[in-house]
């Protein structure tokens, strides 16, 4: 059994964040009912990403898995009926449309909780309640606004996004967890609440490990690194190399001087051990290791770095890693109906969560929605 089981998710979202919260939830066994447009749908259903599946594409079917579809027109009265009908055997409630959206709709939390007050509902805008709160909530802006874009590649480097929906992800993640924890408030209390999140929300507290630094370094901005840049506060030789036949990544290690023994850089001796100087010198630490990884294949450097306790990995594509054994005994890829996806990373009692059913075709399940919740 699932943990969610029993549980019932009203989802009137679109895209990504919603959605992604949606899934989350039905993972853990929650009964996802997915309201969208008559006729058109979630946009997300026709947002091209890859080769479509079905006639829609892979990722709508990806975050859509294992749900119900509801037509309903949010501005026709019988249809804003039925959706109260539904919120009053629901458990939970979650939307992310633009603030005022849902409220114009009698739909808002404080419409809601009337109707319910046991419900929690959960809500994910672009913004928050600032004055970019009327913006576009979307992924890309809510990264370009964040600082985020600062923090990736090396110093002349233009500010470069993440090649992720990191912000859509990032918030459907942090609303679960809200949901969860007002779950748990309902059971003990009594009553639900209203657990809110935002895209930049959500960005600013990814960052929260460098921003914590930045708030109490007196303002001063990381410097990145001008040569293989790839966290702005750790020192060399921390980054990504070439080799002679792919990449390798180093992260910490014992000792420089160690290092450059086993790697034959004798003038990585002359920065010495002291911490302050794989900062102090990181340019030119990174330079001598980027000048002598070529010289060995990825396998080669494993086969001497990871005995001598030096953190380091190979650089694998996709390929590389669905070939790879260790991924194979993760047994991530699942089949549903003709979509290959990945299940979510919890395991449960040793247990993995294994994938629900396909994504539900737009308002398949209205006829025996309607016949269990409508009243009239």
């Amino acid at each position: 059994m699932r943990p969610l089981e029993g549980i019932t998710v009203l989802e009137v979202g679109q895209y990504l964040s919603a959605p992604f919260a949606g899934l989350k939830l039905a993972d853990l066994g929650a009964r996802v009912i997915k309201v969208e447009r008559p006729g058109a749908g979630d946009p997300c259903r026709n947002l091209y990403i890859s080769d479509p599946v079905g006639g829609e594409n892979t990722l709508f079917h990806a975050i859509n898995r294992g749900k119900e579809s509801l037509t309903a027109d949010l501005r026709d009265p019988d249809d804003r009926a039925l959706l109260r009908e539904i919120i009053q055997g629901a458990d939970v409630m979650i939307q992310n449309f633009r603030p005022g959206v849902i409220e114009r709709q009698g739909l808002g939390y404080q419409d809601v909780r009337q109707i319910n007050p046991k419900l929690v509902y959960g809500s994910i805008s672009g913004f928050g309640p600032t004055d970019w709160a009327a913006l576009p909530g979307q992924d890309l802006l809510a990264q370009a606004r964040s600082g985020l874009m600062w923090l990736t590649g090396s110093r002349d480097d233009p500010p470069m996004p993440m090649g992720l929906a990191a912000a859509d992800m990032l918030a459907g993640e942090a609303l679960v967890q809200g949901i969860l924890a007002g779950l748990v408030g309902a059971l003990r209390g009594g009553t639900g609440t209203h657990v809110e999140t935002s895209l930049i929300e959500a960005l600013v507290s990814f960052q929260f490990e460098v921003l914590t630094t930045y708030l109490n370094d007196g303002g001063k901005l990381p410097d990145r690194a001008g040569v293989n840049g790839a966290h702005a506060y750790i020192g060399a030789p921390y980054g990504v190399y070439p080799t002679r036949d792919g990449w390798l990544a180093l992260a910490m290690v014992p000792s420089l001087s160690g290092l450059a023994g086993l790697m034959g850089i004798p003038a990585l001796t002359e920065c010495g051990d002291d911490p302050a100087s794989a900062i102090r010198d990181r340019d030119a630490i990174k330079a001598l290791i980027a000048e002598a990884t070529p010289l060995r294949s990825t396998a080669e450097w494993l086969a001497i770095l990871q005995p001598a306790d030096i953190w380091c990995a190979e650089v694998l594509d996709w390929p590389g890693l669905i070939d790879s054994a260790a991924f194979r005994q993760l047994d991530m890829v699942q089949d549903i109906g003709n979509l290959r996806t990945v299940r979510g990373p919890l395991r449960i009692g040793g247990a993995a969560l294994a994938v629900g059913g396909a994504a539900p075709g737009l308002g398949a399940d209205r006829a025996r929605i309607v016949k269990e919740f409508a009243r009239h």
